[in-house]
């Protein structure tokens, strides 16, 4: 049996976060769906403020972040797909991770793989040499992206903050 070519993956806009873009993050993430692996409940306003200027900042020092991804039909904001220092003090802490958020609306058509290739390539131009991605185990659609992009899985490790376990992914740029 063969398997079905690959489909092309669509084209994808990335840019680095404006201080707009927390609003766009904000409305595209309200959806208990769509956070179903980031905490289950959408976050506060706040928390995007705080994010998108962390980004513009990891941007100016590093020469990457988690860029805001747009829609190529109508340059709507979509999620983001990006890299960024793992921000926790357990896990793969000082390692920089590849990661992404898409709205609801937006899955299952290629966006993260193609837009996380485009943050790889600016991730692999400012030196970084290996990227994690760090997954809860029940997240399929994202387990899914990591083959895609040619990651390995390193290991499993509990999350501190509840019931749950997350699979560390590597690759080598």
């Amino acid at each position: 049996m063969t398997s079905a070519p690959a489909r092309p993956l669509p084209a994808v806009g990335l840019r680095v976060p404006t201080e707009e873009d927390a609003v766009h993050w904000h409305r595209v993430f309200d959806d208990p769906e769509v956070m179903e692996f980031h905490g289950g409940a959408p976050a506060e306003f706040s928390v995007y403020e705080e994010l998108t200027a962390r980004q513009r900042r990891h941007h100016a020092e590093r020469g990457f972040c988690l860029y805001t991804l747009l829609d190529p039909a109508d340059g709507a904001v979509m999620g983001f797909t990006g890299a960024q220092p793992w921000p926790h003090d357990w896990g793969p802490a000082g390692e920089i991770e590849i990661g992404w958020r898409l709205g609801r609306a937006y899955w299952g058509k290629g966006y993260v793989t193609a837009a996380a290739r485009q943050a790889l390539a600016a991730v692999r131009a400012a030196g970084v040499r290996h990227v994690v991605a760090m997954v809860d185990a029940r997240n399929a659609r994202s387990l899914a992206v990591t083959r895609r992009l040619g990651m390995r899985h390193a290991e499993t490790l509990p999350v501190p903050a509840g019931h749950r376990t997350a699979h560390c992914h590597r690759l080598d740029l």
